[in-house]
């Protein structure tokens, strides 16, 4: 079985990048895939959002990055939920300027994931598009991208995907726009049906069906270090991310 390396990513901040890496995680592990959330966000949200104490963790993807630790040592397996994940905390912020200096600095990331054995790893993202994202599109195979249903939703998108095509052209060929996430969507505000045409009209079939609501039980998932399967498997967002990992597994193995 390939494993699926996706960098889910948007240089803006809040648009639920953290929330859909977390969340498509549990639900891609309860279809039976063996699943890991890189967290590359020197904010370390995703880590934060499972309950780990990023003040004391150690050792991160910092140390991993640069070689002062294996993969394997850093590596929270988490039994409970069945998904791994591969720490961060703010010492990552220090490898933006670290990684200027690095002989092949761009697949720093990738030598890390390749030795790896997963079927799926998700690269939870940086709100920007410096060194750290430009890592995670050379080591990634897919790139999924979530768009808050906003009046500027559309705004630094065609930046976010020239960024994309450039790591294309000169770093990882292969690398697939997998597709768009219309995330904070309210079916109640016009707004939100127009965002959402205009993504289609843009970009097709590369926008998922699946969107995701705005909701209050998801909003505050993390703040219990939860998933929002175990926080509130019957609430709107429980059944959106289900509804995108079903999705989300058609594309890649369907």
């Amino acid at each position: 079985m390939p494993k699926h390396v996706i960098a889910i990513l948007n240089q803006k901040g809040g648009v639920g990048k953290t929330t859909t890496a977390i969340n498509l995680a549990a639900y891609l592990k309860k279809d039976g895939r063996k699943v890991l959330i890189c967290d590359i966000d020197p904010q370390g949200n995703s880590t934060g959002g499972l309950g780990i104490n990023k003040q004391t963790i150690s050792p991160t993807l910092y140390d991993v990055l640069f070689f002062r630790a294996h993969a394997l040592e850093a590596i929270q397996k988490d039994t409970g939920r069945g998904f791994d994940i591969l720490p961060s905390n703010s010492q990552l912020a220090a490898a933006e300027v670290e990684l200027v200096g690095t002989a092949q600095r761009e697949f720093q990331l990738k030598k890390v994931l390749d030795s790896l054995n997963y079927d799926v790893i998700l690269i939870d993202c940086p709100p920007s598009l410096g060194l750290l994202s430009v890592n995670a599109l050379t080591a990634a195979s897919d790139v999924l991208v979530p768009v808050q249903a906003e009046y500027y939703a559309l705004e630094g998108l065609g930046q976010l995907l020239d960024v994309v095509s450039q790591v294309r052209a000169a770093l990882n060929p292969s690398l697939n726009l997998l597709g768009i996430i219309l995330t904070m969507y309210d079916s109640r505000n016009s707004l939100s049906d127009s965002v959402k045409e205009e993504l289609i009209r843009h970009f097709g079939e590369r926008v998922f069906e699946t969107v995701i609501p705005r909701n209050v039980r998801l909003a505050e998932a993390p703040s219990f270090g939860k998933t929002i399967a175990e926080h509130d498997r019957w609430s709107k967002g429980a059944r959106a991310y289900k509804a995108l990992a079903k999705e989300l597994d058609g594309k890649l193995y369907g």
